[in-house]
């Protein structure tokens, strides 16, 4: 039996498992990065702005018109389904090795097919750390969105409530106080 016809074989034997897998990943990562991007892009230039200090007014009222409950909703999505891609990415290879040791049990049983069963133990290998490798990739651009996002959204909460403490000490003092420029906000 040629190379090709084993791997043929073991495409529809224990591989499709590991195919399969992957492209459940895929989908994982797909969705991920679309939420993770989607709150990248509402945040970044609202929340890390670096000159905020130039005109504080339209910051204050961009923070306020974001709405927190889609945002929070949004990083929980982004998070569970990155946490679903990640755990995923990391069985890979324990997905080619148990695919090795199926396809090696039967060797001790039938000597005769022994060059066939160590063909079926090496792709399933190989696929396994393929799509690790990819994977884990995939991973390291995701992942640091995801960071970047979780500090905006904390960034952005810290600041909602900064800008709720003002108005409470802006509405304290019936806004009559001309020292504070936020209170004309």
């Amino acid at each position: 039996m040629s190379v090709w016809q084993v791997i043929g074989k073991n495409l529809l034997g224990f591989d499709l498992l590991i195919f399969i897998t992957a492209a459940f990943n895929g989908v994982c990562y797909y969705f991920a990065r679309m939420y993770t991007n989607k709150l990248y892009k509402q945040l970044h230039l609202v929340v890390f702005v670096p000159s905020h200090r130039k005109n504080p007014e339209k910051i204050a009222k961009a923070i306020r018109d974001l709405d927190e409950g889609a945002v929070v909703e949004l990083r929980k999505r982004s998070e569970g389904l990155y946490s679903i891609f990640a755990n995923v990415t990391a069985i890979f290879p324990l997905l080619g090795i148990l695919g090795t040791v199926v396809s090696l049990l039967p060797m001790v049983a039938d000597m005769a097919d022994m060059q066939q069963n160590f063909f079926a133990a090496l792709t399933s290998t190989f696929w396994g750390l393929v799509f690790a490798i990819i994977f884990k990739l995939l991973d390291g651009f995701l992942g640091s969105r995801i960071e970047d996002n979780d500090k905006n959204v904390t960034l952005l909460l810290e600041r909602r409530e900064l800008l709720r403490e003002e108005e409470k000490k802006c509405n304290a003092a019936g806004r009559s106080s001309s020292s504070s420029r936020r209170c004309s906000m």
